[in-house]
């Protein structure tokens, strides 16, 4: 599979903060394996924290969903909370124990978004995030600015 073959996966996860790392773990090997190594470590920190969000505010079932298409990768956490997530529009402050899930994810990756889903009678919400490759670098050792 070239890097320019875009790809999908998802992990169906329960309501348990283990789940975190199943997914950290999950996607280490899909980017490594895919020649995505570069991105790891900002892609594990990004996805644990969607994840643990998921986990931690919700108490259904969650997801990970992790794409590649065009030179980017997008992991996205999926829960069955439809409210936005905590903190949408807040900082938090300096000597808050929590809140600062979304603005690392914020500062780290390239986009991010949420978006409230309905289908089939299944309501929730999917947190996305986004990281570029440069264009330039063959093989993906940076983030795009």
């Amino acid at each position: 599979m070239s890097e320019s073959e875009s790809w999908e996966y998802s992990l169906h996860i329960p309501n348990d903060p283990r789940a975190v790392t199943v997914c950290r773990r999950t996607l280490r090997l899909v980017l490594t394996v895919h020649g995505l190594i570069g991105l790891v470590d900002v892609a594990e920190l990004l996805a644990a924290e969607l994840v643990g969000n998921a986990v931690l505010h919700t108490e259904g079932p969650a997801a990970l969903r992790v794409c590649w298409s065009g030179r980017v990768l997008r992991i996205g956490a999926w829960d069955a909370d439809p409210e936005p997530p905590p903190g949408v529009g807040e900082m938090a402050h300096a000597e808050d124990e929590g809140g600062r899930g979304l603005a690392l994810v914020r500062a780290c990756s390239d986009l991010w978004g949420w978006q409230p889903l309905s289908r089939s009678g299944d309501r929730g919400k999917y947190v996305w995030c986004e990281l570029g490759t440069a264009p330039s670098h063959p093989g993906v050792t940076s983030r795009a600015s």
